[in-house]
């Protein structure tokens, strides 16, 4: 597929099949994520990959109680048959920062010296990478936000305090789905978002 199809094409899907995806096309698209651009060459976005009814029922169970399942808008969702955690260290960009090839713009002593944090910048690069991977292999995907949820999530899988949660991706063989309500708002045109020469 053609790079301006699959952007094209990319959307978040909010319903899914059971059908498992095969290992080979879920390796191809974690893959995609690893191939994203990285400041410094840091290389310090981690993803906890859970497959199958028993991992993501652990994910569902720490973050949807049973008693709010008959309301949820989108039952639809947690019959995704991968869930992927995409994790950042903030720790491993100071660090990086404060080798020798790095060290003039000072950025290697905390990481509120950073005005802007390259690492949500690298997450995020990560995250569309994999999104257009899934489109690329004919799946569907979603990003959505752990919010109050995300103690519950770091603790169910032992991820480690230091690291910046991005958010959980929703993998599979898309089902006939509702768009979600954010997608009846029209597209801003390139006119409106390029200022060429000055703002």
């Amino acid at each position: 597929m053609e790079l301006s199809e699959a952007l094209r094409r990319r959307r978040m899907v909010r319903n899914y099949t059971a059908e498992p995806v095969a290992p080979e096309v879920l390796g191809r698209v974690l893959d995609a994520a690893r191939r994203a651009p990285s400041a410094g060459n840091t290389q310090a976005v981690d993803l906890v990959v859970l497959e199958g009814p028993a991992e993501t029922g652990r994910y569902w169970a720490a973050t949807l109680p049973p008693e709010r399942r008959p309301t949820f808008r989108w039952p639809g969702l947690l019959a995704a048959p991968v869930l992927i955690i995409p994790c950042v260290s903030p720790l491993a960009y100071v660090e990086r920062y404060a080798e020798p090839d790095k060290a003039r713009p000072g950025l290697g002593d905390d990481p509120d010296g950073w005005t802007v944090p390259y690492w949500h910048i690298d997450g995020g690069m990560a995250v569309m990478a994999l999104l257009l991977a899934a489109v690329d292999e004919g799946l569907g995907a979603l990003l959505f936000g752990q919010f109050d949820n995300e103690p519950a999530v770091r603790r169910a899988f032992a991820i480690p305090d230091h690291l910046c949660v991005l958010g959980t991706i929703a993998l599979g063989h898309p089902a006939p789905d509702e768009p979600g309500r954010s997608a009846s708002r029209l597209r801003r045109s390139l006119d409106d978002i390029v200022h060429r020469g000055t703002w």
